[in-house]
């Protein structure tokens, strides 16, 4: 008996709309890489992207735990000595709120290629609306 390995023509991709209104950071990131290396799949294989498309709605409602707000930085680095930049999640969330859950999810996935193709089906908006209405996404309640 062999194993079963999912080939990337066969896949069939859904897509998810998740309200991340009054979620945590951390745990809601965590999820949504599941969906997006496609582990809630009974078809899982490591090395093909087998994962669905999802869009975040409500990005500036996400709730960061204990002093992380004023404690935790977003860095990034030019790669020229003394290129270090930092920023402050709560100037962050006030100013770029997609940009803070899109990095936490980033951070989730694998840092390959591979990685790379799955967080292209990322879509996170700040507010209610957005762009995929043709999709006809489904929602999807987490439970964390």
């Amino acid at each position: 008996m062999s194993s079963f390995m999912a080939k990337a023509n066969e896949i069939e991709r859904k897509w998810y709309v998740i309200d991340a209104k009054g979620k945590v950071l951390g745990r809601l990131a965590s999820e949504v890489a599941k969906i997006l290396r496609g582990k809630n799949k009974p078809i899982y294989t490591p090395h093909v992207d087998t994962g669905d498309h999802v869009i975040i709605i409500n990005a500036e409602k996400v709730v960061l735990t204990g002093k992380k707000l004023d404690q935790k930085m977003y860095r990034k680095h030019s790669l020229y000595p003394g290129g270090m930049k930092e920023t402050p999640y709560r100037k962050l969330m006030a100013q770029q709120p997609e940009k803070a859950v899109h990095e936490a999810i980033r951070g989730m996935l694998p840092h390959t290629s591979l990685g790379r193709q799955m967080i292209k089906k990322l879509r996170v908006y700040r507010g209610t609306e957005h762009d995929h209405q043709a999709q006809q996404p489904e929602a999807l309640e987490l439970n964390i």
